[in-house]
């Protein structure tokens, strides 16, 4: 069964740094792309990074270029996001999440999710 689980959410000043965690179990050897999306009050869930399970290619969103890291642990089984210069527009529910067959910046194209972890941003 797979199961993600993020973890790294918290509290910060604008100008600040956070790092997620994301923990994946299960057959972690079919995954093809993995993700970070977010999801503020009101709004749709929108695409941040992606990160090729094997491999080096990455995929960022422009609002977070240059400011954040998408990185992988295959050993560990561990996604990352080094978010640094975070903005009070960057508060949102991150989310990790799993695809199976290809990368898209679409939600409804990957498999599997976590919970969520909270990242608020304070001016």
């Amino acid at each position: 069964q797979v199961q993600l689980v993020e973890s790294g959410g918290g509290l910060v000043q604008a100008g600040g740094s956070l790092r997620l965690s994301c923990a994946a179990s299960g057959r972690t050897s079919n995954y093809y792309v993995m993700a970070w999306f977010r999801q503020a009050p009101g709004k749709e869930r929108e695409f941040v990074a992606a990160i090729r399970w094997t491999g080096v290619r990455t995929y960022y969103a422009d609002s977070v270029k240059g400011r954040f890291t998408i990185s992988r642990d295959s050993a560990k089984n561990t996604l990352y996001l080094q978010m640094n210069s975070l903005k009070p527009e960057d508060t949102a529910v991150y989310y990790c999440a799993a695809s199976l067959n290809y990368y898209s910046d679409n939600p409804t194209n990957y498999d599997y999710w976590g919970q969520g972890t909270q990242v608020t941003v304070s001016s």
